[in-house]
């Protein structure tokens, strides 16, 4: 496996993000990089990204987060922000992402998680609770899901899936622009363009879409389906956070709202946004998460 490290100075000066970088082997010589933020002995926060994002996504409410006494760690997936991105699409896989999404967990050796994912961020973050349950403590989902193949896939997201793996020209920053009802500045378009160099860098972008389950001959449809099987029974807190202007994930929260035990009589909110709600409503998705973590205090 050939492995590429974005370099440091892409990295300087980024609007909005001054979080010490911090770095663990998700396997040997494969470096992950993670945000960690607010007291350490306290239960910690997981919010993971999704695609083609990285942890800068979540830069306006980390701090928010962390203020209100929770320790919030966001990592950047391999092949995604300051971790390193191996070379070959082929490198990636479903059970790849898992396998080293769980690594990286149990090294920090975290417990007590409340977890918050959205977009590919929560077809693993799903996978990661259903098959670590004893881990998490609640969860919360925006514009994510855990798809087995069972049913169709919106016409958007087909159309995403064949423009990710056949155009020579993949605008990182751009496309996070057309998820995002607000104008982003031309400082936080390069952010997120900042971790690619060039389109040698980009493998696991491209890889991600082919991963979806879209039929049940996928590999990863399996697994997925036990998933299911888990959190059917799962009778901790489950959140939906969805947003107004999402066409790819639209009407997947109800899905899970009627599935999932631990989602019935849950303070369920849509959020004014499109795909990436993290930059259309910071505040009040942070604000959920606050909430719910004082009312499990309170209970």
């Amino acid at each position: 496996m050939r492995i590429l490290r974005t370099d440091e100075s892409r990295f300087t000066g980024l609007p909005d993000y001054p979080f010490t970088p911090n770095y663990l082997d998700a396997e040997p010589g494969l470096r992950m990089h993670y945000v960690d933020e607010g007291p350490i002995s306290a239960d910690p926060v997981v919010m993971l990204h999704g695609e083609p994002s990285w942890s800068y996504l979540y830069r306006h409410m980390i701090p928010l987060v962390s203020a209100a006494g929770h320790r919030v760690i966001a990592p950047d997936l391999i092949g995604f922000g300051k971790s390193d991105k191996p070379s070959d699409i082929n490198d990636y896989s479903y059970d790849r992402h898992i396998a080293w999404l769980s690594s990286w967990l149990h090294s920090l050796n975290l417990r007590n998680i409340t977890l918050v994912c959205q977009n590919w961020g929560s077809l693993l973050g799903l996978r990661l609770a259903a098959e670590h349950p004893q881990l998490f403590q609640r969860i919360i989902v925006g514009n994510g899901m855990l798809p087995t193949g069972e049913t169709s896939v919106p016409a958007v997201f087909s159309f995403w899936k064949a423009f990710a793996t056949h155009s020579p020209w993949l605008p990182i920053g751009r496309i996070v622009q057309l998820g995002t009802e607000r104008t982003l500045s031309k400082a936080e378009i390069s952010a997120y363009e900042a971790p690619f160099p060039n389109d040698e860098y980009k493998s696991g972008a491209r890889a991600f879409p082919k991963l979806v389950p879209v039929n049940e001959s996928h590999p990863a449809s399996p697994a997925n389906k036990a998933a299911w099987r888990v959190l059917e029974k799962w009778r901790k807190p489950f959140i939906t956070c969805f947003s107004s202007g999402d066409p790819i994930t639209r009407g997947g929260e109800r899905h899970m709202q009627r599935r999932i035990p631990g989602a019935h009589g849950q303070p369920h909110i849509t959020l004014q946004g499109g795909h990436f709600l993290q930059e259309d409503s910071p505040e009040a998705f942070a604000r959920i998460i606050v909430d719910a973590c004082k009312s499990e205090l309170a209970a």
